[in-house]
Formats: C-alpha cells, structure tokens, sequence
C-alpha cells in the first residue's frame, strides 16, 4: 500500500490548481456537457451539445475540492457499464480553458451560445479599478445600513433613568 504523506488540505490545493490552470485536452472518448442542476450524491443532470440529457458523476477526487454550478461546462468521458449514470467528470471548464478550445476549433456548435459568466466584470466597463474578484452579493443589494454610535446610545440611557415614575 501506498502511504501519501500530504495532507487532505494540501491534497484538496493541489487538485483545485490542477483543474483551473491545467491545459485541456480532449481525446475521442471526452466530449462537452453542460450542467443543468445537481442531483445530489455527486451526481449532475448535464446536457449533451446536441440536447440530449443524462447523469453524470463527479469523481472522489474533485469532490469537497471543486464545485460546479448550474450552467458550468464540463469535459466528460463515457461510462459503458452505466444505464442512468452515463459519463464521469474529467474536467471543469473555466472561461480561458472554453476561449482556448474555441481557438482550437474543439468548441461544440450546440454550446455556441456561452456567455462569461465566471468571468468577473473588467475595470474598464466599471469605470473603477477592483483588485478583488467577488461578485456582488444580489442579497445584500437594498439592504439599510445603520451606524450607532456610542455617544447617542448613552445620553438615551441617561435621559431614561429620569422619566421613571411610580
């Protein structure tokens, strides 16, 4: 037996790196998905370039490492054994690895209508110069801010105390 001398979270560093800065290269049993919604035990519901929809499953090593969401694209490789469950995660697409596989002409013409959505939006169309790369939180959007200060908080207690009456 093999004993790894890594830990989990330096195992769980290295395979997120690998799966946003690797290279992608399809061979001729990998083909391009598209994730429609999570199922639940590591499974995905993913549509086929030409619409087709089937199972997916993500194996042990991107699990609790790397998440997908609904409308991510995937590099998948079939299952023969599977009747539901028909493909397994190979790669997680990120927008430079789709840019590239355009250039490389291995752009499915099904997927033609990919949008930037992982990208975070640029400098120049904000107007503004942002160093991080956080989305907003829609949420969070009409929410009131309220600042207290110590000062107001005191002289109301002050104010209470002399009002008490019996």
């Amino acid at each position: 037996a093999v004993v790894s001398t890594q830990s989990t979270g330096t195992k769980r560093k290295i395979v997120t790196h690998e799966a946003v800065h690797c290279e992608v290269k399809l061979s001729n049993d990998h083909y391009i998905v598209k994730v429609l919604e999570g199922r639940g035990n590591n499974l995905h519901e993913v549509q086929l370039a030409d619409g087709t929809k089937t199972l997916c499953s993500m194996p042990p090593k991107f699990r609790k490492s790397v998440w997908i969401k609904r409308g991510d694209y995937l590099v998948v490789e079939g299952i023969k054994e599977g009747r539901k469950v028909t493909c397994e995660i190979v790669y997680i697409l990120y927008p430079d690895q789709i840019r590239q596989l355009k250039q490389d002409g291995d752009w499915p013409e099904g997927f033609s209508e990919f949008l930037e959505y992982r990208e975070p939006k640029s400098a120049e169309s904000e107007g503004e110069e942002s160093g991080d790369s956080l989305e907003e939180n829609v949420n969070q959007r009409n929410r009131p801010v309220v600042y207290l200060s110590d000062s107001s908080s005191e002289e109301e207690e002050e104010e209470g105390e002399g009002t008490v009456s019996d």
